[in-house]
């Protein structure tokens, strides 16, 4: 079971890989204008899975630059993490975020993890930590940069605990103030907030 200091050990771990990534793909086009002759309208929701894909298929192809022994993306859309990033010594779930930065950074809350899921997978695994790389882009006609002004690597024990009470899911800004608290105590304040833990 990860400690406080060993989770912000990883945060920092994921957020080099991360900048790396960036500095290796910064931009890349989604199609041509044979395709799109009139552009390619700013909808993050539209663009985020393909950059994801972006993300963690550029990830394994680069493990070697990356000092990586293998990113395994191969998962069931279950999966409360888009990729396991493998070195020598551990394994790092990771699930990516995208955020739009083209018309300035929003400060909202997004949904970011079905609460029982999490719980569930926190109770079980008592190895498991996930860590949310959001990533910023821009549109520009066919192009999706990467912002290198934006990357926000977190970490849902750190979080404040909001839980929507729609639809049972942590809602959080991507750039929330960290708030280190122990594994129990994460478990405690999400079965506190959460109206579908069942115990």
């Amino acid at each position: 079971m990860s400690k406080i200091p060993d989770i912000e050990k990883d945060l920092r771990f994921i957020q080099d890989i991360s900048k790396k990534i960036i500095l290796i793909l910064p931009e890349f086009n989604i199609t041509d204008s044979k395709v799109l002759p009139y552009g390619l309208k700013p909808h993050t929701r539209s663009v985020s899975w393909i950059v994801e894909q972006v993300i963690v298929q550029q990830s394994k192809l680069n493990c070697a630059k990356l000092g990586l022994e293998d990113v395994d993306f191969n998962l069931p859309d279950t999966s409360l993490h888009d990729c396991v990033i493998k070195t020598k010594y551990k394994n790092y779930y990771v699930n990516i975020k995208v955020s739009d930065t083209t018309k300035g950074i929003k400060n909202n809350k997004n949904d970011i993890s079905a609460v029982e899921k999490l719980f569930m997978q926190y109770t079980t695994n008592k190895k498991y930590d996930l860590i949310f790389a959001c990533f910023g882009i821009k549109f520009n006609n066919l192009t999706i940069s990467f912002d290198s002004n934006y990357l926000h690597i977190f970490s849902p024990q750190f979080l404040p605990i909001y839980v929507n009470p729609r639809n049972d899911k942590i809602q959080a800004k991507y750039d929330a103030k960290v708030e280190p608290r122990s594994r129990k105590k994460f478990l405690d304040e999400l079965r506190l907030n959460s109206k579908s833990i069942v115990l």
